[in-house]
């Protein structure tokens, strides 16, 4: 569901934060239709804003230090090539004038998420090869469909639901490794409770205030929510140009204590984590035993479908496909649903274009896509050095330290999920709070 969730401006005025105007969700302009929010949710999305983060940042400035919370910020890579874009620096120092600036608001800690996208792709690798080699034609296991788009997995979930829900992989998000990480792991290192960490995720679209809502249920790793607040790059933004604040640059904070960020990494993707290029080599060498060098992509039906296969001898071993936009996930869907569908292996997008294209940061004042700026950004994401997950030495450790082993109940329960089947349909097109 890439949904369209607008707000009046936020300001700081001598310190003091002002109370936000409520939010407002127009159903008509989702991904989808009006199956994907209810009208509860559709309340508690609005209350996905500034103003909460404002509250704890205010309640930890009163005396009663009982009432106090450690505040932590996420930052999705795909949202700082848009604040460098929009302060005309270098990604590095974009991160760093982000984390500074946070830090002068009151918050404690600002996390890169990188990291947890890495656990997330190595999942779905491991994931993939095992679907691959329990396919069965009476029993299918693939295609295999990315889930760290949370639009797309709305609309799977509340809309499509069976035969599509059994393809999408059970990796957990990014965003939802990354609420584990906070309030399990670094809780604990800090001697905090989960209920004491404020965790916020700035994110490029609207749709990750959805995904928050997902995990209300509790886990036997965690007890609250792991995202409290989600904001985005854009609403960011606002806050830094309407600041009268002028704070030193930062480094960027690591789980790991006293040890900081010093470099920008990202995954292959063009725009996104590059889920189908992590794990199109992956399968070649472990399936295969082909070692695969740049991937060559093909543009079919239009740029935001592209495939990509491996052959030998003529034979095609591997067939993989990028569909990003509602256009191209209706395709798909149509093509699974009739048994005609080619390929192993989907990395699928909610926006058109990929995440830099995420209506929270990527929108003109006229709600069209900001295309120089969009171009402006791809050219800030791929200068960015790309780290391949299995070379992360913080996630190996992390595998054996939180969680016991990369096989073990514990990151199974940690980093995998289960999905639900279509729900009540909302109650009218268009609602607005």
């Amino acid at each position: 569901m890439q949904g369209l969730l607008t707000q009046s401006p936020t300001y700081l005025q001598k310190g003091e934060f002002h109370k936000l105007a409520d939010a407002k969700i127009f159903l008509s302009d989702c991904l989808a239709c009006d199956s994907c929010v209810t009208a509860e949710e559709g309340v508690q999305v609005s209350q996905q804003n500034a103003k909460d983060f404002f509250r704890v940042l205010n309640l930890n400035k009163k005396c009663d230090a009982s009432q106090h919370k450690v505040l932590a910020v996420s930052v999705c890579p795909q949202s700082l090539p848009y604040f460098a874009a929009k302060f005309s620096l270098s990604v590095t120092d974009a991160s760093r004038r982000l984390c500074g600036f946070l830090k002068s608001l009151g918050v404690h800690y600002v996390f890169d998420m990188t990291i947890a996208a890495d656990f997330s792709i190595l999942e779905s690798q491991k994931e993939f090869v095992r679907r691959y080699r329990q396919h069965r034609e009476e029993e299918p296991r693939l295609p295999m469909l990315t889930s760290a788009c949370p639009g797309w997995v709305r609309y799977a979930e509340r809309v499509l639901g069976h035969p599509i829900t059994p393809h999408l992989c059970t990796a957990k998000s990014p965003q939802q490794i990354m609420g584990s990480l906070v309030k399990d792991y670094f809780a604990r290192r800090q001697n905090l409770s989960p209920d004491k960490v404020f965790h916020v995720i700035v994110a490029p679209c609207y749709d990750k205030k959805l995904e928050a809502l997902r995990e209300d249920v509790p886990t036997p790793l965690q007890s609250s929510r792991g995202a409290d607040c989600v904001l985005t790059s854009g609403e960011i933004v606002q806050l830094m140009e309407q600041s009268d604040l002028s704070p030193d640059d930062a480094l960027v904070d690591t789980l790991f204590g006293d040890v900081k960020e010093e470099e920008v990494r990202r995954h292959e993707g063009a725009s996104s984590d590059g889920y189908l290029a992590h794990i199109f080599r992956h399968a070649a060498k472990e399936l295969f035993n082909e070692d695969v060098g740049e991937l060559t992509y093909r543009s079919l039906r239009n740029k935001d479908f592209q495939e990509v296969t491996l052959e030998r001898d003529g034979e095609v071993l591997l067939r993989f496909a990028a569909a990003y936009g509602f256009r191209n996930i209706q395709n798909v869907v149509l093509k699974l649903k009739r048994g005609k569908f080619p390929y192993h292996f989907v990395e699928v997008l909610a926006c058109a274009g990929g995440c830099l294209s995420g209506r929270g940061q990527a929108q003109a004042e006229d709600g069209r896509a900001d295309r120089a700026l969009l171009r402006q950004m791809e050219g800030i994401y791929a200068a960015i050095p790309v780290r391949p997950p299995e070379t992360s030495a913080h996630v190996q450790e992390l595998y054996q330290e939180w969680l016991g082993g990369a096989d073990s109940p514990r990151a199974q329960a940690a980093l995998h999920t289960a999905y639900q089947g279509p729900g009540q349909s909302a109650s009218s097109r268009d609602i607005k709070w």
